[in-house]
């Protein structure tokens, strides 16, 4: 397993559509044990291969993750290949949501409640998940990142363009910090 850099904002790839996973295969599960390195390296709750630069259909998740801050959380992976949300719920909730690939940034968003979604498990297995609260959440943002979208698309233009902005200028000042 390795650790893979998180790409962020702005970044091209990242507004790229994901292709489906056309068939299950070493090569896959071995970007998935990265993927979910990389997720607790972070350390995060979701992450997207396009997050890592691979524009797959492929998302890790592990909500345990900074539940109790005084105590090493259990640890419980999830893997969705080709997710799919197959029903949401009329009802909304509005979480607090940040992302590893624009760092440093949160914002309300609302979402359906719940949705439900179907997806290959690590092994290809078919599966079908009801989720709700945080779950429901984390699946709609990571299932957001396969088609190109940002939590921040959800703001308004000006909101939106002022992270950017200083993720830009954020991205600069490290450049510039790099000495050979």
């Amino acid at each position: 397993m390795a650790i893979r850099k998180i790409l962020t904002e702005p970044n091209k790839i990242l507004r790229e559509k994901s292709l489906r996973v056309e068939n299950m295969s070493k090569d896959i599960q071995k970007l998935m044990d990265d993927m979910l390195e990389t997720l607790y390296a972070a350390p995060g709750i979701g992450l997207a291969a396009i997050q890592v630069g691979v524009a797959k259909r492929v998302i890790v998740m592990d909500i345990n993750r900074g539940r109790d801050k005084d105590k090493e959380p259990k640890k419980n992976p999830m893997y969705f290949v080709n997710p799919e949300i197959t029903w949401k719920s009329e009802d909304q909730f509005t979480y607090e949501e940040g992302c590893l690939s624009v760092p440093n940034q949160f914002a309300e968003i609302e979402r359906p409640k719940q949705c439900q979604v179907k997806h290959l498990d690590y092994n290809g297995n078919p599966q079908e998940l009801k989720a709700d609260g945080l779950l429901a959440t984390c699946i709609q943002h990571e299932i957001d990142h396969l088609e190109g979208i940002l939590f921040i698309d959800y703001l308004s233009k000006l909101k939106k363009e002022m992270i950017i902005k200083k993720l830009s200028k954020q991205k600069k000042e490290n450049m510039e910090r790099i000495v050979v």
